[in-house]
């Protein structure tokens, strides 16, 4: 009987102890934390070419061939939305460089951001019928290019920004817009314009959007952007500038997915761009300043 006692009273000292190590092991290494969100909620990173088959210059008259290589970006965050792009232009020797010979070479760059007014709030006051959100909108843009013209484009834009809801996005957006410029036109050795120009502050209306053609059965989809940019006061050459419009679309084709089954790697696209008024040039006076072509690339998803 005694030894039966002392047995069952290991076993009993056996699983207090094991539970008191399990108490211990609890107390001592609590679950881990869950991981911090990411910072990103969406990012894309592109490499693309296309290439423009009758681009125009103002002042020049004659159709531009130009190879187009861009990095862009865009993503989305708690707060808004980041979109920058930057454009490498290699014109063909219809648009030459500075003292003839070979094409021109252009560095275009171009940033905008938004603010969403729903997050900032922390509701969705904002989101209204059609109407999904508002934002704070603000950018740049800024270029060089090796001509005699020389150009040295810089410009802020603010304002403000309405999405829609659909599929897809759309947004419009209207900023007050400012430009600075370089102006350095000669002629026979004689400058005819050779400063630095600084122009009113004018409005300016951005009009963005992406939709997708499920319809066609293809991973298909139209996107673009179309920009208006008032009258902003007189050029270089005291010139009264006009209202720039610029509309550039296109259509998209996955061609990852629609090979490899794999979305968002490689894409094919065919776009046309209309611009008038290009750089708030006349287009009636400078047969340069009006731009109707159309464009074809590759695109890769790079990140």
């Amino acid at each position: 009987m005694l030894k039966k006692l002392l047995a069952t009273a290991a076993l009993v000292a056996s699983a207090l102890t094991s539970a008191s190590a399990a108490d211990l092991i609890s107390k001592s290494a609590p679950p881990a934390p869950a991981p911090a969100p990411a910072f990103f909620i969406f990012a894309d990173t592109q490499l693309s070419w296309r290439f423009e088959t009758r681009a125009r210059e103002p002042g020049n008259q004659r159709n531009i061939q130009k190879h187009i290589f861009a990095i862009t970006h865009f993503d989305v965050w708690k707060y808004g939305t980041n979109f920058a792009n930057i454009d490498f232009l290699k014109s063909n020797s219809r648009d030459p460089a500075n003292g003839g010979g070979d094409g021109a070479f252009e560095v275009y760059g171009l940033y905008r951001g938004t603010l969403s007014g729903n997050a900032l709030s922390g509701s969705r006051p904002f989101s209204v019928g059609p109407i999904k959100d508002v934002s704070l909108s603000f950018g740049f843009d800024a270029n060089t290019k090796n001509t005699a013209f020389a150009p040295q484009k810089r410009d802020v834009v603010g304002g403000l920004q309405v999405a829609f809801d659909v599929p897809g996005y759309l947004t419009a957006s209207v900023h007050a817009y400012k430009e600075w410029n370089h102006c350095g036109l000669s002629a026979g050795g004689v400058a005819i314009c050779n400063r630095n120009v600084e122009f009113d502050t004018t409005a300016q209306f951005e009009i963005g959007y992406m939709q997708p053609l499920a319809f066609t059965g293809l991973p298909l989809n139209f996107s673009g952007y179309t920009n208006f940019v008032m009258p902003k006061g007189k050029d270089g050459f005291g010139a009264q500038t006009k209202t720039e419009i610029l509309s550039s679309n296109r259509l998209t084709l996955d061609i990852g997915k629609l090979a490899f089954g794999k979305a968002n790697m490689v894409d094919a696209f065919l776009g046309y761009k209309y611009w008038r008024n290009k750089f708030g040039n006349n287009y009636r006076t400078n047969a340069g300043s009006i731009e109707n072509q159309i464009f074809f690339g590759l695109a890769w998803h790079a990140l």
